[in-house]
């Protein structure tokens, strides 16, 4: 019987210590509140659930799951907005906490630190080039100059599809 007593006390320890174990995890363990999501697999997470017509799948996994959903493609989260109220917080109301982009290597070492537009962290000198591109490139007076080259441009494109058309009509 003194045998199973010291077993039965080890084993009293064992279970007290795994549980404060967890309790202190648990209450360090941040949760994050994210959107509804769908089941994942474990490599591709939602990949899966795409298909050939992306913009159709979302907007099914929209109606089941709800205007703001959290997705797995591959390895990387992200959050879809499907309605024009909740990309209105996304793009507006919360727009400095989605404005910087991931630092990858390659592309650090390709732009010379990250020195072009579409790569450089947001900051005065993102700021400084966004200004720039919108005065300079897009504004009014640049798109007036640039119209007879955008409708040669347009009718170039329609005449090939055009004729890509025709071409598998008489097929």
């Amino acid at each position: 019987m003194a045998d199973y007593q010291g077993y039965f006390i080890l084993f009293l320890v064992w279970l007290v210590s795994v549980i404060l174990v967890k309790a202190i995890l648990r209450k360090t363990k941040t949760t994050y509140r994210l959107p509804p999501s769908p089941l994942a697999l474990p490599i591709i997470g939602h990949l899966h659930l795409l298909g050939p017509i992306p913009h159709q799948a979302f907007h099914k996994l929209s109606t089941r799951y709800g205007p703001l959903i959290h997705l797995f493609l591959g390895s990387v989260p992200c959050v879809v907005a499907s309605s024009p109220e909740i990309a209105k917080e996304f793009l507006k109301t919360h727009e400095f906490s989605f404005l910087d982009r991931p630092c990858i290597a390659a592309v650090d070492y390709l732009t010379y630190g990250s020195a072009d537009f579409s790569f450089t962290p947001y900051g005065p000198y993102w700021k400084f080039m966004k200004k720039v591109c919108m005065t300079e490139l897009l504004s009014g007076p640049t798109l007036k100059n640039f119209l007879p080259v955008r409708s040669e441009e347009i009718k170039q494109f329609l005449q090939l599809m055009l004729n890509k058309a025709n071409a598998r009509e008489g097929s």
